[in-house]
């Protein structure tokens, strides 16, 4: 089976070839991003392995049906991007990878944390001027805080076991079911109202779906402790992000650390720094001095690039030679017939 590898960059095409070396799958790596325009870059290939911000709707599945894709590889854990519903009803199998380095992704969440609270981003500016004035870089302990995890899968039990056992918070959680390893070490669950109420810091790590889609709006910004700090480290549609920058601009939310954004698939992974910038949300957000963004990096280790890579290549081996794998989410008749 053939695979083009949409959304290439220098990195992908390295660990991919590095896990595919005692395998020698037939690859070609694009930098194209998928979409309805692309799509036909697919024609004569078996599978297509896409990143986070590729899309893969109805229209481009049907495409990739038509160019004879049987099967649509994810390189991550996410999947809002691709309608399931599609790939089912046009009987392509769609594998992804459940899990890296959540350890990578935690740890970045408390960067964000910490940069913001300690106001590194502005006191490393001042320091290269020869600014070595104090004024305004006062941060808070951490020590003693009470932090708000809401999703306590892998990455968000590693997050509120950091909080919790590394920095001495207080850690309250929210999530449809509870995480005996955190309740163990006494992270409290708490309706989520009560927990935004509560907390000083809250990180999302949640996975977008529609019930969890601009989790933070309006609404739920008002009941919020007032000068809270927001982190997001796990997918852009979890925040209204014009809400949040009324929220910012009131006091009601005191820092905002992103590394995802909902609108980022025609910003995020690409060097724009010539460029006009015309997402305009986004671009008000770049001028507060208690935002901190980085461009969807939480993930980027050399450790979760390696996992990514392996577990990638193993899926495409099990459905070459199994006609399915243990990480897929659709995974049809047609794939059954893998070999033929």
């Amino acid at each position: 089976m053939k695979t083009i590898v949409f959304s290439t960059k220098k990195y992908d095409k390295y660990y991919l070839d590095e896990a595919n070396r005692d395998y020698n799958h037939d690859i070609k790596y694009v930098e194209a991003r998928l979409t309805e325009e692309t799509v036909k870059l697919a024609s004569g290939f078996d599978i297509a392995c896409i990143f986070v911000n590729d899309v893969a709707n109805e229209e481009v599945i049907k495409g990739l049906k038509e160019c004879g894709i049987k099967v649509i590889a994810l390189r991550c854990a996410g999947f809002n991007n691709v309608d399931l519903h599609a790939a089912e009803k046009y009987e392509v199998c769609v594998v992804r990878v459940p899990a890296y380095s959540p350890y990578a992704v935690a740890e970045h969440a408390i960067a964000l944390i910490m940069v913001l609270d300690r106001k590194i981003h502005r006191a490393h500016n001042r320091v290269r001027e020869g600014n070595f004035s104090l004024q305004g870089l006062a941060g808070f302990d951490v020590h003693g805080k009470t932090a708000g995890i809401i999703g306590t899968g892998r990455i968000g039990e590693i997050t509120a076991k950091i909080l919790k056992c590394g920095f001495g918070c207080d850690v309250a959680a929210f999530d449809v079911k509870e995480n005996p390893a955190l309740v163990e070490i006494g992270v409290r669950y708490l309706p989520i109202d009560e927990l935004l109420g509560k907390c000083d810091i809250v990180s999302l790590h949640c996975p977008l779906t529609p019930e969890t889609y601009h989790l933070i709006n309006a609404d739920s910004i008002l009941k919020m402790k007032p000068g809270v700090m927001l982190i997001n480290t796990s997918r852009g549609g979890l925040i209204d992000a014009a809400a949040v920058i009324e929220g910012l601009k009131s006091g009601q939310i005191g820092y905002l650390g992103l590394d995802v954004y909902e609108e980022e698939e025609n910003l995020f992974f690409e060097d724009l720094s010539g460029e006009v910038i015309h997402d305009d949300i986004f671009a008000r957000l770049q001028t507060l001095p208690n935002v901190i963004i980085t461009g969807h990096q939480a993930y980027f280790t050399n450790e979760a690039l390696q996992n990514i890579a392996q577990t990638t290549i193993e899926n495409i081996t099990h459905i070459e030679t199994r006609g399915c794998c243990k990480n897929a989410l659709i995974c049809d008749r047609v794939t059954r017939k893998a070999k033929q």
